[in-house]
């Protein structure tokens, strides 16, 4: 069976998603909305799985990895590197995918993919990319990696109130992607 993928995101104006290895902004009601999203399982016994690269485990905080609850995947052409025991390594989105098929296709529930810049680019291209979590904060970042545009291909399907936290002013969306006839 084929799974649709889904993408979470926390983007400033212009897209900006990181700088220098690191998020931008601490936005502490950001970081509680991705970790419902990523653990929230339409069954008991079930798990999620998140899809990174390398570069996004490398900046999530140590007593953080892997993270909890969730099948976590990295992404990484380097063959040598090592990981924590339980850790899907892949070298791409697609053999990605079949891994997570092959080793949890009875315990997996939903897949989503959270970073970083390579790793959306090649997730939103992806056919079986239907959903996008997006984290719309109202300011501009100094970033220097950014989520790809995606307006022309999915379709605003919900939108929370805004939330003003720590300085920042932001609101939760889901768009979904749009089938264009042939």
């Amino acid at each position: 069976m084929k799974r649709s993928l889904s993408i979470i995101v926390a983007i400033d104006q212009e897209n900006g998603i990181g700088k220098g290895g690191v998020l931008p902004w601490n936005i502490p009601g950001d970081m509680k909305h991705f970790k419902n999203i990523t653990t929230l399982v339409s069954e008991e016994g079930k798990m999620n799985a998140v899809i990174m690269g390398r570069k996004t485990w490398d900046s999530i905080p140590e007593v953080f990895r892997p993270l909890k609850n969730r099948i976590n995947v990295v992404l990484t052409r380097n063959k040598s590197l090592q990981f924590e025991e339980g850790v899907i390594v892949s070298s791409g989105l697609k053999d990605a995918l079949k891994a997570i098929e092959e080793q949890y296709s009875e315990k997996l529930d939903k897949i989503f993919v959270i970073g970083g810049q390579q790793v959306f680019n090649a997730a939103i291209n992806d056919a079986s990319c239907n959903n996008l979590f997006v984290t719309h904060i109202n300011k501009i970042f100094d970033c220097d990696v950014f989520f790809p545009e995606f307006q022309g291909n999915f379709a605003l399907k919900s939108k929370s109130e805004t939330i003003n936290e720590a300085g920042n002013t932001y609101c939760f969306c889901e768009y979904q992607r749009i089938f264009k006839q042939s």
